[in-house]
């Protein structure tokens, strides 16, 4: 069956767009660049740190010399550019533009190894506990020597700061605060990378993000023999298709001999490290985070496709480690870093009522560091202020998640109906469909050679009428449903093979008669709309342990179990719930050969078909675990 597209829209990476804090060329920025350059002196240092490495560090200061200013610090290994103390930035959101309108000495540095700073860059570089002598450096010094730094040498500061970062430049914040400097009051990491192996980025329940990191890989990590200038290279993909692309591309092996040539050090790190060991376990940052000392904000977007689990499991580490911690979620109906770059009401086809991203700027984030680094105004943060989609609002919630859910099981029938009761069906009640690597099911229906960033929330019509995705789904909502916290997948499979992927997504179906979106300039169709609301993956090899792998015994009958990233959705009255499982999800994940084999050195020939079984009997009962939310006692 042939896949329906929309017409090709052309996307950066988003990853660089949402943690590239300045740059000089983002268009329509003009009149900030100008506000900047007239009421700030911007000086660039070579920081040293304990063990004599040099740091680019650009930093701007309040030419009005009628105040102390506290410092906010952003540390990047995507540019600080532009370079040379003439050349000013231009910001590309709203909320990097406010701490200059604010009133903040404002710092950006490149880490270690990254364009003008010395050293070697090392990707999530591993924390080292017991540091013995000024030698034994990690993102936690060379914050913590940064800092000092600034609090003594710059001039017009308060003696305070905070940090700030989106995604990777997230993971910098949460070092920052482990072991922080004093002068530290705050931290915000946003979207932050925590485990690489586990669920941000790059991996998720041990399947591969191929075009998130080939994406990344192909444009960062390249050798740096001395300090540049020069941005990364950017690969050209020779076709707006990114299905076409990787499909083409072939098995894994092929990114290196093909494109990679060999030039990125990690990406041969990755495909020699396809399970969970001690390389991953030593760039795990979330055991890590003890003795956390400033307030933390921790920023994350609900279709966030890069760092969701970072936001939502750095929160919790902070929470569970470090007890009485100042420690705050907040969760937006945001992709990756759109809160920085969006006004938030928009996102894909999808509406949600108001300028999100804008309240969070002006409501919450700018207070949050106003009030632990000036001392100006009240602090009303909850333990987590989220957003509740289908809804439409905003909650302060004591902690996240709510902590009185009715735990409830909603069962995959054998006559695609979703339901409440346990089936009831003969020892042989299973659907069954052919997955096939040669023709896998699109993640997306847009033409991208990125990833799609609203595809977490994308109208999945185009993957239910395929023959190798099975759909279930409720009758008409007769009172609505509000579900909270992480989505619990129990399905009894089988496979014809000896391995295979198990994609389980969580569906919310619009009622045909919903209107349609006005204005509505992508002419989209809001009746009988099955928007996404939480989708992630198993790589049934790692059914048991992702250390482990085992292969699945052919034909036979077997659980697997995975968490599906935490949701706050109300699935409205009239609407259905709808659960599509498939085996494929082309290219965001890599595909399987559905043959027990290391699929990074797998060849052609190890690809095959494989006939894919959902069971629905009183012995195997597949069914989707829900935290369901009573408003009237989970909230303040």
């Amino acid at each position: 069956m042939s896949r329906p597209f929309r017409a090709f829209k052309a996307l950066a990476p988003a990853c660089w767009i949402a943690t590239i804090f300045l740059t000089s060329t983002v268009s329509g920025r003009a009149g900030e660049s100008q506000y900047i350059r007239e009421h700030y002196t911007k000086h660039e240092y070579q920081v040293a740190m304990r063990d004599g490495v040099k740091l680019f560090t650009a930093v701007y200061v309040p030419k009005d010399k009628s105040y102390n200013y506290p410092i906010i610090l952003m540390r990047t290994p995507y540019s600080v550019s532009p370079y040379g103390p003439d050349d000013y930035i231009v910001l590309p959101g709203k909320q990097r533009t406010r701490y200059f309108h604010e009133g903040y000495i404002v710092a950006y540095q490149d880490v270690r190894g990254r364009y003008m700073s010395e050293g070697e860059f090392v990707n999530v570089r591993p924390y080292i506990p017991d540091k013995k002598g000024n030698r034994d450096i990690d993102e936690t010094t060379d914050t913590y020597d940064t800092v000092d730094w600034l609090v003594k040498n710059v001039p017009q500061n308060n003696g305070r700061v905070g940090i700030s970062g989106i995604s990777y430049p997230g993971f910098y914040t949460s070092m920052g605060i482990i072991d922080a400097h004093p002068a530290v009051k705050a931290a915000s990491p946003q979207a932050p990378v925590s485990k690489w192996m586990g669920g941000d980025d790059f991996f998720h329940n041990g399947a591969f993000l191929l075009s998130h990191a080939f994406d990344f890989f192909s444009g960062f990590g390249w050798p740096r023999p001395v300090p540049k200038k020069e941005p990364d290279p950017r690969f050209n993909h020779k076709t707006p298709d990114g299905y076409k692309f990787f499909l083409e591309m072939g098995p894994l092996p092929n990114a290196d001999a093909k494109y990679l040539k060999n030039g990125v050090a990690f990406w041969n790190e990755i495909m020699q490290h396809g399970a969970w060991d001690a390389f991953w376990e030593a760039r795990n940052i979330l055991p890590h985070l003890k003795n956390i000392r400033p307030a933390v904000m921790v920023v994350g977007g609900w279709f966030d496709t890069e760092n969701l689990f970072g936001a939502l499991h750095t929160y919790e580490a902070i929470k569970e480690q470090n007890p009485g911690a100042r420690d705050t979620l907040v969760m937006g109906p945001w992709s990756h870093g759109e809160w920085s770059r969006s006004d938030g009401q928009v996102l894909g086809d999808i509406d949600f009522g108001s300028k999100t991203a804008d309240y969070y700027t002006d409501q919450v984030e700018v207070p949050f560091f106003n009030y632990y680094l000036k001392d100006q105004g009240t602090l009303n943060l909850p333990g987590a202020f989220v957003f509740e989609t289908g809804g439409n609002q905003w909650h302060s919630l004591d902690s996240w998640p709510p902590k009185n859910l009715e735990a409830r099981d909603m069962y995959l029938q054998v006559n695609g109906s979703l339901s409440w009761e346990p089936p009831t069906g003969s020892a042989s009640s299973y659907r069954e469909y052919v997955s096939d690597p040669s023709k896998p099911v699109p993640y997306t229906s847009e033409i991208t050679n990125w990833y799609n960033p609203s595809f977490m929330l994308e109208d999945q019509r185009f993957a239910a009428t395929r023959p190798d995705v099975l759909v279930y789904q409720t009758d008409p909502l007769k009172s609505s449903v509000t579900v909270a916290g992480p989505i619990a997948a129990s399905v009894f499979v089988s496979t014809s093979g000896t391995d295979s992927d198990w994609v389980v997504k969580v569906i919310d179906v619009f009622p045909d008669n919903t209107p349609d979106p006005t204005p509505n300039p992508r002419n989209v169709r809001l009746g009988g709309y099955e928007m996404l609301v939480r989708g992630d993956v198993l790589r049934g090899k790692f059914r048991n342990s992702l250390s482990a792998p085992q292969p699945f015994v052919p034909n036979r009958p077997t659980k697997i179990e995975f968490m599906l990233q935490d949701v706050f959705h109300t699935f409205k009255e009239g609407h259905r719930i709808m659960v599509q499982v498939q085996s494929t999800w082309f290219p965001i994940i890599d595909l399987n050969p559905q043959k027990f084999v290391d699929i990074y050195h797998a060849q052609a020939s190890d690809f095959q078909k494989a006939t894919e079984r959902i069971y629905s009997t009183p012995q195997y009962p597949s069914h989707i675990g829900f935290g369901l939310l009573r408003k009237s006692s989970s909230e303040k």
